[in-house]
């Protein structure tokens, strides 16, 4: 038995201790916000945050995550997280949207550590997302736009 700490819930899990979280997460607790892509930690469409930070679940055990608090798409709630939710949606980030949760987690990280980023801070810290629409200028944009209703104060739930 495996003990998740996911979007604010214990979850107790009947699974192998090294089943990817990717299928515990999926296969398992139904959350489909976080897309299988790659398998190998490099697309970014299965990024969730552990401990506030943007992990690929891919590539980690439910045993290494036991105890820690991971948030996938469907549990982010976080004044920034909801902040750039709305900046995607206000600069039509997705096209076929399959590698947007993870963009979102990880433009949410970044926000969080560097709430006014440069374009370079914004290209490297999403340097490990791929997006086969090529919606990266849009991603950037919301970035942008996430990072001014921050400093304005202004955006959802303020």
């Amino acid at each position: 038995m495996q003990k998740l700490w996911i979007n604010g819930q214990v979850k107790e899990l009947d699974v192998e201790p090294d089943m990817p979280l990717l299928w515990a997460l999926r296969d398992v607790l139904g959350l489909y916000g976080s897309k299988y892509g790659c398998g190998i930690a490099q697309c970014g469409a299965c990024t969730v945050q552990v401990e506030d930070q943007p992990m690929r679940s891919c590539v980690i055990t439910v045993s290494q995550v036991a105890g820690k608090k991971i948030t996938t798409i469907e549990g982010l709630e976080s004044r920034v997280g909801r902040i750039v939710q709305q900046a995607w949606i206000e600069e039509q980030v997705p096209q076929c949207g399959y590698c947007q949760s993870g963009q979102i987690l990880g433009a949410t990280a970044l926000l969080e550590k560097n709430p006014n980023p440069t374009d370079a801070e914004i290209d490297q810290a999403m340097s490990g997302y791929l997006c086969r629409c090529g919606t990266y200028q849009r991603v950037r944009s919301a970035i942008h736009l996430a990072a001014n209703l921050l400093v304005r104060g202004e955006g959802v739930g303020v």
